[in-house]
């Protein structure tokens, strides 16, 4: 324990601050003892101005981090310092009286410092610094009446010391419980702000209170990924919209889910080279959405997801880029669209490589008026027969068209192919030459495969 000040006494100083014992000890006071501390200690309360005068200017001597509080607020700091003095030195003389209000500030003090972002080290050497002033302060007030007392002082000694060590707990566990309420609040309002900008309610005038909590560019280039484990849900392909409000309340359910602060895993792994890599996570009601920070060039979301790490059984879908965070519901929406364009047994969709299945899904009831309407007469055939044609239909659309290619694809002859096309054209009375009715066929195949219509 450092001796923060010299003796007033010269040789007479006494013995130098005894280091605090552990809290089980065996107590040598006695009453003779108890009397010569309570006599020192009462000078002490008469002089405690100058002692709270002497103990800020050692804070700001031997404590760097109180220096800006002490330039800040000279007078808040002195005030502090002479309140928790006042009490733990009446706790010395009353402790009965005084223990109680003492540990009320001590916790004041440690949820004070953690709120002011102090460390805790900081704080407990302050706490320190000052008992051994308070110890140094005493010995020198009992050598100044009578040397010899000095003895019966040291009988005290670990008593003293054991008071600073229990108060120095007291501050420990107020400054943790309030960083940790710190902590809650701060990833509380964190969860928050990112729900409200993919809501897309954020104010425009908290923008760029967002961009600094988040670390985020107001104006830079956005895309958001949304992904979801198992087949899409009944309701997963309705178009969106009243989805916000669900997302804000699920940013509580996200909390109990993953912990105070973001999700502990991500539900997919983003390339380590990717600036995305560090993407804010939030949960919404149907899929977690990650907001990926773009600083690279035009093919960028095509590249990350192409290096995207999905697992099987999981769907990913990357939305089209946006300028700026006021734009990220819109993003959110997007990426919503290109992951209910995911197949059902997993994968990534980037939408800007998927818009036709964008269409598809974002009109859900259209698109399944279109495959009845163009695939229905399919469906009076024998399944077996009908899954033959749709799937060589589907194999000479992948192959652009290509009879040969479909063949191969099919472990069947080009001839074979091209029976089978002819034969759905004469079942629906479309002609797959014809631009139109090949582009409605496309679709059609899209709202079966996607919408399951």
């Amino acid at each position: 324990m450092p001796q923060v000040v010299r003796s007033r006494n010269g040789a007479l100083h006494g013995p130098s601050p005894v280091p605090p014992l552990p809290h089980r000890f065996r107590s040598l006071a006695d009453r003779e003892s108890v009397e010569v501390l309570h006599r020192a200690a009462r000078v002490l309360v008469a002089s405690l101005p100058a002692l709270t005068d002497r103990l800020v200017e050692a804070l700001y001597a031997q404590e760097p981090a109180y220096r800006a509080a002490i330039d800040s607020d000279r007078a808040e700091v002195w005030q502090e310092v002479h309140h928790s003095l006042r009490h733990n030195v009446g706790s010395l003389i009353q402790p009965r009286e005084f223990r109680e209000s003492a540990h009320r500030t001590s916790r004041w003090i440690g949820e004070i410092r953690a709120e002011q972002g102090v460390p805790l080290d900081a704080v407990l050497h302050a706490f320190r610094m000052g008992g051994a002033m308070v110890w140094q302060d005493l010995v020198d007030e009992t050598a100044r009446r009578d040397p010899d007392d000095i003895r019966l002082l040291v009988h005290v000694a670990a008593d003293v010391w054991n008071f600073v060590d229990e108060h120095c707990g007291v501050v420990a566990d107020a400054y943790r419980q309030a960083e940790r309420r710190l902590s809650w609040r701060r990833e509380n309002r964190q969860r928050l702000m990112v729900a409200a900008l993919l809501d897309g309610t954020a104010r425009i005038a908290d923008l760029a209170e967002a961009a600094e909590m988040l670390g985020l560019p107001e104006q830079g280039r956005y895309a958001v990924l949304a992904v979801a484990v198992g087949p899409r849900g009944p309701g997963a392909v309705a178009a969106g919209g009243g989805h916000g409000a669900v997302l804000a309340a699920e940013s509580d359910a996200g909390a109990a889910r993953h912990g105070p602060g973001p999700a502990a895993r991500p539900p997919v792994a983003l390339p380590a080279a990717h600036p995305g890599a560090t993407a804010l996570w939030h949960p919404g009601p149907d899929a977690e959405f990650a907001i990926l920070p773009l600083t690279g060039p035009p093919g960028e979301l095509s590249e990350l997801a192409a290096a995207l790490d999905v697992p099987a059984g999981t769907r990913a879908g990357i939305g089209s880029a946006v300028e700026g965070l006021a734009a990220l519901g819109d993003a959110r929406r997007l990426a919503e669209t290109a992951l209910r364009a995911c197949p059902a047994s997993g994968g990534t969709v980037l939408l800007d490589e998927h818009l036709p299945d964008a269409l598809v899904v974002s009109t859900p009831a259209l698109a399944g008026a279109l495959a009845d309407r163009v695939l229905g007469p399919l469906d009076r055939l024998d399944p077996a027969d009908r899954d033959v044609i749709v799937e060589t239909l589907t194999a000479w659309l992948d192959a652009d068209g290509s009879a040969q290619r479909a063949g191969a694809r099919l472990y069947c002859h080009r001839n074979t192919v091209l029976n089978r096309l002819r034969r759905f054209e004469q079942l629906t009375g479309r002609c797959l030459t014809r631009p139109r009715d090949a582009v409605e066929v496309s679709l059609a195949l899209a709202a079966r495969r996607l919408l399951g219509t």
